[in-house]
């Protein structure tokens, strides 16, 4: 009970080292790249440690920053910021995701392909689905819906044959064969069930 107590009579003298520009925001996220993604009426922009805006809350959604670099929603399509609040991309991809190992997934029409740090757009939209790159490798679906890993070139590495794939983490990826789910490493061994 003394515990809470304290605790409880703490709370205020702790809460008010929150930095004065938080409070005028209706959620801060955690600090990544040297910017925070705040929300601000329902919209979402970016702010650095002091609290000042390089992007303004003005999107519908958006991506914490990784690598140096965010995607947030205009309408119903998203762009992609650089941590100077500079675009590097237009708002023409459907699906927006994270940048990993220099490339971001990103769909259009209905199919994903991959753009880099310039917006240039270096593996074709040429999947059916894809996963942000891990360790090299990307896990994406072709036309039927199978699911293999390609490498920043496009390359299948491993084939399609997939019910569905995550990303590799410590050199091995789950997958599912049908109903089984598996563990695979880079050369599409099983490594465990």
């Amino acid at each position: 009970m003394k515990k809470l107590l304290i605790l409880l009579m703490l709370s205020p003298v702790l809460g008010s080292y929150a930095q004065n520009w938080e409070k005028k925001y209706e959620f801060v996220d955690n600090c990544v790249c040297g910017l925070s993604k705040v929300k601000k009426d329902g919209k979402v922009g970016y702010v650095n440690k002091k609290g000042v805006e390089v992007i303004k809350p003005q999107y519908e959604d958006g991506l914490t920053f990784n690598e140096g670099y965010t995607a947030v929603k205009s309408g119903e399509k998203w762009l992609y910021f650089d941590s100077t609040g500079k675009a590097i991309t237009e708002a023409i991809f459907d699906d927006a995701f994270n940048f990993n190992n220099g490339l971001a997934a990103v769909s259009k029409n209905n199919l994903f392909g991959f753009i880099n740090t310039s917006g240039e757009v270096v593996i074709p939209f040429a999947f059916a689905s894809a996963n942000s790159f891990s360790e090299g490798f990307a896990a994406a679906a072709n036309a039927k819906g199978l699911w293999g890993f390609i490498d920043n070139k496009g390359n299948w590495i491993i084939k399609p044959m997939y019910s569905f794939a995550n990303a590799f983490e410590n050199g091995e990826a789950r997958v599912m064969k049908v109903d089984k789910l598996l563990y695979i490493d880079k050369n599409n061994n099983i490594v465990h069930e």
